[in-house]
């Protein structure tokens, strides 16, 4: 190595790499390989997910479903068990003799309806709940196993 006076140096000797055309081309086909391996992986993840997903949606669906029909069905038994004791009280209305004794039956209706108002609506309240947290089940396993699995890889 021989210097030259100032700031610069010069190296001797030096060989530098040739380009071998038929490697580059080996390198770049080996990279277009492997990226369209990944791209199929990732494709086949995406499709399972997809349907994973599908039939996580089918699921809650059919669970909403099922879960809204025990609604209708509990909100009518109560409409009838309050049109029933509606009826019952009208008909004990129609037997009263004096005022007194129709204030005193309407007061215990009353009192007996709002009992049963709260009743219903506690019983009403927990199939609700009970409806949201089944339709939601499906679509809240789907999404923590996709989380696993996304954790994991």
């Amino acid at each position: 190595m021989s210097k030259i006076p100032g700031k610069t140096e010069t190296i001797e000797n030096v060989e530098l790499p040739t380009f071998d055309p038929s490697k580059a081309t080996e390198q770049v086909r080996a990279a277009a390989e492997q990226g369209v391996e990944q791209a199929k992986e990732a494709f086949s993840k995406l499709s399972s997910d997809a349907e994973t997903t599908q039939k996580a949606f089918e699921s809650t669906f059919e669970m909403a479903k099922t879960t809204s029909n025990e609604v209708s069905l509990k909100m009518i038994a109560a409409l009838r068990a309050n049109a029933e004791a509606g009826f019952t009280h009208l008909e004990a209305l129609a037997t009263v003799k004096s005022p007194s004794e129709f204030f005193e039956l309407q007061t215990a209706f009353l009192h007996k309806q709002i009992e049963k108002s709260a009743e219903q609506a506690k019983a009403l309240q927990a199939v609700m709940m009970r409806a949201a947290e089944d339709a939601s089940k499906p679509i809240k396993d789907a999404f923590e196993k996709a989380l696993k699995e996304r954790k994991a890889a």
